[in-house]
């Protein structure tokens, strides 16, 4: 006997499953018509100060072989970063015909310390290069003109910007003057066949150790604006607790702020992890050729080592200052909520108590808290123009008001934010830990090079 279900496991499939495609399609449809029309507006609306401030930090960029939107630019940047950054100088420091350089080493170490500038750059490059390519300048340093909150906070991302471009230039200075008297220094020492040939050179090393230098540099600050201008947003949200009771709309605000945080960790985690690597590795590596060098380490033969050190070290300050600056500005968020949160329940227990006190035939008028639960009251039901017995809705109303404030300081205890590497938080205890497994590093080092070289 046949099934009379048979025809349902044989048939079509369901007549659902166009609609679905329908509706999946006209979803799409309408996202690329927004997207159209967000940039139809960016193509209309004037030019704001704003606006010429990223065209000037995205042409640098450009400058610097960070974007990479297109196949030349792509092609174009790296070109650029193997023959400047990486062939010229070690061209430069094998065919340079100069005696005594092998007893002294200047080529080993500066070969080593090409090779860790070179590492150095080519991560910024590619982590910087990638975001900027899948992102934009806009949506990458979070600055959105149809976020709704661009507006207020105009001239503020504009002086950050500034700020933190100066600051590239203020640690770019003196590594760039350092390095040339090296270089000076090194070409009167090493004689070469030539006074054109020697300034060739001398060229030649302060172009390539420019260029990889301000790559590096470049990447660590603009963690660093994207940092700030976070900032920007929880000093205002520490605004926000003074002027708003509404506990949703705070909730609501700082889950936003933790979406951008977990954003930017989940952008650079890896480049701050690499960049951590890399000059550890370098670092050690230093550690390892100077002191286990039996000669005299002089100017001449050690002098690149303080400078790529330098420049390094200044990178990963940048990058830890801003990262524990809004990592820590985050759980202060939960010390300012705690505070708001004990200030509103005093006020609102002295207004009770104040109520109930005049029910008992206290004149109510002369009471001078009057004006000061006036202005906390929490809603129109704790008004002092109701009964002076408190009803149950006012303590319904109170309790309510009471847990909801409770609920949201709880949240942000449990909740705290910052800017992460892999789960733990970049604050003071990363740094300490960081702190302790250099010194470590240190102390092997030292223990390895030194004691064997005493004996």
């Amino acid at each position: 006997m046949a099934d009379p279900h048979s025809h349902l496991q044989t048939g079509p499939p369901p007549a659902q499953t166009p609609l679905l495609n329908s509706n999946q399609n006209h979803s799409q449809q309408q996202q690329q018509q927004q997207q159209q029309q967000q940039q139809n507006h960016q193509n209309q609306a004037p030019q704001t100060d704003l606006d010429r401030t990223l065209q000037k930090l995205e042409t640098f960029l450009w400058f610097m072989g960070f974007n990479q939107s297109s196949a030349l630019s792509f092609v174009l940047s790296w070109s650029a970063f193997v023959l400047i950054g990486v062939l010229l100088p070690i061209v430069i420091l094998e065919l340079s015909n100069c005696p005594g350089c092998e007893k002294s080493q200047i080529k080993n170490f500066e070969l080593a310390i090409v090779a860790s500038q070179a590492g150095l750059a080519a991560i910024s490059l590619v982590c910087m290069s990638h975001n900027l390519r899948k992102y934009g300048i806009r949506r990458f340093l979070f600055v959105d003109r149809y976020s709704g909150h661009m507006v207020r906070f105009h001239y503020q991302y504009i002086q950050q910007i500034k700020d933190s471009l100066r600051l590239l230039i203020f640690w770019s200075l003196p590594c760039f003057i350092l390095k040339t008297a090296r270089e000076v220094i090194r070409i009167l020492y090493v004689h070469h066949e030539s006074w054109w040939l020697s300034t060739a050179i001398l060229f030649a090393l302060i172009l390539s150790w420019t260029y990889l230098s301000t790559i590096s540099l470049s990447a660590s600050i603009l963690f660093h604006i994207i940092c700030n201008l976070q900032l920007i947003h929880f000093d205002d949200y520490a605004k926000l607790l003074e002027r708003e009771s509404d506990v949703l709309v705070l909730i609501e605000e700082h889950i936003r702020l933790r979406y951008h945080l977990s954003k930017i960790s989940h952008r650079f985690r890896i480049y701050l992890l690499l960049e951590f690597l890399v000059v550890t590795a370098s670092q050690v590596v230093t550690l390892f050729q100077t002191t286990g060098y039996s000669g005299i380490i002089t100017f001449i033969n050690g002098g690149d080592f303080a400078v790529s050190s330098m420049v390094q070290v200044v990178g990963i300050i940048l990058c830890l200052h801003a990262a524990t600056k809004i990592s820590h500005r985050a759980q202060n968020i939960a010390s300012l909520a705690s505070r708001w949160h004990a200030l509103a329940t005093c006020h609102s227990a002295e207004s009770s108590q104040l109520r109930v006190s005049n029910s008992a035939g206290n004149l109510e008028a002369s009471s001078p808290l009057n004006s000061v639960y006036m202005n906390y009251s929490e809603s129109d039901l704790e008004s002092l123009d109701y009964v002076a017995m408190p009803t149950n809705t006012q303590l319904a109303s109170y309790m309510s008001s009471y847990h909801r404030r409770q609920a949201f300081v709880t949240y942000l205890q449990m909740n705290p934010g910052g800017i992460t590497i892999f789960g733990w938080t970049v604050d003071r205890a990363l740094i300490n830990t960081i702190f302790f497994i250099e010194l470590t590093l240190v102390t092997f080092v030292l223990g390895k090079t030194i004691v064997i070289a005493s004996k």
